[in-house]
């Protein structure tokens, strides 16, 4: 084994000498250069404004010299967070799920020191259980469940089998919201992506399968920006069950017999065979009257062009 897959950042080794490591070699080096750069940039720039200003209160050497602390301090402050990004994306990828559990935990911990077991019991069941009876309810926590399943299964297929760019940045998932057919997420595409990436062959029906949906499109948001687009993923046909239409409601139930009706339609309580055989007659054709021959069109030598006619 190497010495870099032996000391892999933020990796572990087990007995057997396997690595497993939680950020990839390529994406931790190019983070670790992204960092030192920034460093720099950080401690020349933010140095030489503290000292600056620090030099017009203080000794110019003293002033220099708490500029260049400041700036040591400011730049190692962004070293830690550029590097330690990757380890920090996670987290932000997981914060609904890791908010919501923290909630549960807690609100379990405050609901049990603040009531007896037999009323924390009580309400767990009436927070759990009337959702769960209640259609309605029931099919909008799953709707939000849904988004953030779908959420995970297109980062998933982005890091799995669509192209990246070179520093293998993945493109940013915002917020999803249900739709009567499924989930519709907004997605913003980092530099190196574009829109025909996605649409080549193959590509939707992989997002559908790894989304666990029937059907997946994707289409640009607006015209304003590019990379940003819009994934429509449908898991259900809501234009396959019955539709309930509130229009019949409207119609009144107390309308007379003899109410005035349109020329145009039948009369009211007619069945087909009580229809009069009436015979159709079509309009007679009327002769069209001949055009007479324009005679002013003859040509100085004699001849006329509709002769050929």
């Amino acid at each position: 084994m190497s010495k870099s897959s032996q000391r892999s950042p933020f990796g572990w080794s087990n007995r057997g000498g396997n690595t497993v490591t939680v950020i990839e070699a390529p994406i931790a080096r190019s983070y670790r250069r992204r960092a030192i750069i920034a460093f720099w940039v950080t401690l020349g720039v933010v140095g030489l404004l503290a000292a600056t200003v620090a030099s017009y209160y203080t000794h110019p050497i003293l002033g220099a010299l708490l500029g260049v602390i400041i700036g040591a301090l400011l730049g190692a402050v962004l070293f830690a967070l550029i590097v330690a990004w990757p380890v920090l994306r996670v987290f932000w990828h997981w914060l609904p799920e890791i908010g919501l559990g923290l909630a549960v935990v807690y609100g379990w911990t405050t609901l049990m020191q603040s009531t007896p077991m037999w009323g924390s019991l009580l309400i767990v069941a009436l927070v759990v259980g009337v959702p769960a009876a209640i259609g309605p309810i029931r099919r909008r926590v799953m709707a939000w469940v849904w988004c953030l399943i779908v959420r995970h299964r297109l980062r998933l297929c982005f890091a799995a089998f669509i192209a990246t760019n070179r520093h293998g940045s993945l493109p940013l998932i915002l917020p999803a919201k249900s739709t009567p057919a499924g989930e519709r997420v907004w997605v913003w595409l980092r530099p190196g992506l574009s829109l025909r990436d996605l649409e080549q062959d193959g590509q939707m029906q992989k997002l559908a399968v790894a989304c666990w949906a029937n059907e997946v499109r994707v289409m640009r948001a607006g015209r304003k920006y590019a990379a940003l687009i819009r994934i429509d993923i449908t898991r259900r046909e809501p234009l396959a069950h019955t539709v309930v239409s509130p229009l019949p409601d409207y119609v009144p139930t107390d309308i007379p017999s003899n109410a005035p009706t349109s020329p145009g339609m039948p009369p009211v309580g007619l069945d087909l065979p009580d229809v009069p055989d009436q015979p159709v007659t079509a309009p007679a054709d009327t002769p069209r009257q001949r055009k007479p021959r324009n005679t002013t069109t003859a040509s100085p030598n004699g001849f006329d062009p509709s002769d050929y006619a």
